[in-house]
């Protein structure tokens, strides 16, 4: 009895809900047969015959008539579009209603909607319908995140085209400037709706990862110029394979190549001195370096972390990793900055005791979805942010994640070989001239 009293209810909900669906066009046609109506009275037939007319002119030449029009009608498709989806896929609540459609907007990559959930349920269990619903809607994949201030309403973006896929790579804006401050955010590329986004590395980590061809290489690049640029650095560099980042050997205070000896010098040698940062600190009465400071930012970049991670003897590889731990959890304040990128990402290679330590993430090209979260941390794959989603030919383009934030998916800037080593050549100049001076 009870579930015939609920089916019978869920079928009255979704009758009201297919007509409700209508109501922009309902509400159109009415006003349009009342028109009619009063054009056809013996009374009203002159002045109601002139008004249809000049408003059949005014939408047919205003053309923002012609557009609201479009678009009052192009929101209302949408909307049933949604509902249907939603219930083909079973998106209801426990008293078998639908989630209630609040907003409509065209993006760049697709539609986003805003949704509120039945009462009984959460904004986050719609994060188990994605799949459903993109099969529903017949599109590549649907997004679903929730409002953070408002557990009943959830972000639903339904992605119909990549806009990276035809878009090929931009120039980095600093790449023609004399020098540059690390204080300043960082450019890094563009959004899907065509935003900048900067990353700012004072006082944050930065792990990138992905599958060999990705482009994480080339992103290191980005940041490790930037670095490079800023003459108060100071820069070292761990670099396994010797190549991605020698034309910075030139601009760096350590480079350090296949050796896991040196490596655990350097790393001793930096953690010695974030503790006399730190001491310093202390005595002067301050929680955290600062612009303006005698105390210069440190970068450390990091290329193939996942060949320093694993190395062969245990005592070095335990030493090695708790080092690099150290330094990544508490250097932040010190004015100590790592960047680090690995391929092939699991987390055998990358232990989470690390990646958690770092604010900024980004997960390039992966090959399952198990990568994506070993970069941007467990569970995001399966709420839509998967690495693994990403076109193969779209090199550079990845999710971002920054500190309790949502992943955002990007494409970096590009510099090829040639413009690294035009950047180089001008940092060590850059740097040469200010040693000549005593700076």
């Amino acid at each position: 009895m009870r579930s015939r009293r609920w089916g019978a209810t869920h079928g009255h909900s979704q009758v009201g809900h297919r007509a409700w669906g209508w109501r922009t066009e309902f509400v159109l046609a009415a006003s349009l047969a009342a028109i009619l109506d009063g054009a056809a009275s013996p009374g009203g037939r002159g002045g109601t015959a002139l008004i249809v007319g000049i408003a059949g002119v005014l939408v047919w030449k205003v053309g923002s008539l012609r557009q609201l029009l479009a678009s009052v009608l192009r929101v209302a498709s949408l909307r049933r579009w949604l509902a249907r989806a939603m219930r083909v896929s079973g998106v209801f609540g426990i008293t078998g209603r639908l989630p209630s459609i609040i907003s409509v907007e065209l993006v760049p990559l697709g539609v986003r909607f805003w949704v509120e959930v039945a009462r009984g349920t959460h904004a986050g269990q719609l994060h188990h319908q994605a799949e459903h619903l993109a099969a529903a809607l017949k599109v590549r994949e649907v997004r679903i995140g929730r409002l953070r201030s408002d557990a009943s309403v959830a972000e639903v973006l339904v992605v119909r085209r990549d806009p990276f896929q035809s878009a090929g790579s931009s120039p980095w804006p600093w790449a023609e400037m004399a020098a540059t401050s690390l204080w300043r955010s960082v450019p890094l590329g563009f959004d899907e709706e065509g935003r900048a986004v900067q990353v700012s590395l004072p006082e944050h980590n930065l792990l990138l990862g992905g599958e060999p061809g990705a482009g994480k290489s080339a992103v290191l690049s980005l940041f490790v110029a930037a670095a490079a640029l800023d003459p108060d650095v100071r820069l070292t560099l761990l670099d396994a394979k010797q190549v991605e980042l020698a034309p910075w050997a030139g601009s760096a205070d350590a480079f350090v190549g296949a050796s896991i000896p040196e490596a655990i010098e350097v790393l001793r040698e930096l953690c010695a001195e974030m503790d006399r940062r730190y001491g310093a600190l202390l005595t002067a009465k301050r929680r955290k370096v600062a612009p303006g400071d005698e105390l210069p930012l440190y970068v450390v970049a990091i290329d193939e972390l996942a060949w320093f991670l694993r190395a062969e003897k245990r005592d070095e590889r335990t030493e090695l990793q708790e080092r690099l731990r150290d330094l990544v959890s508490r250097g932040r304040a010190a004015g100590m900055i790592v960047i680090a990128a690995t391929q092939k990402p699991s987390n055998d290679v990358v232990p989470t005791f690390i990646r958690d330590l770092f604010s900024f993430r980004m997960a390039l090209r992966c090959t399952t979805p198990e990568s994506s979260d070993t970069i941007l941390g467990q569970g995001w794959a399966s709420q839509g942010y998967s690495a693994q989603a990403i076109d193969p030919s779209s090199r550079g383009v990845g999710f971002l994640l920054a500190e309790g934030g949502v992943p955002v998916k990007c494409r970096a800037h590009y510099l090829d070989d040639e413009a690294v080593a035009d950047l180089a050549r001008r940092a060590e100049l850059l740097r040469a001239g200010r040693r000549g001076d005593g700076s």
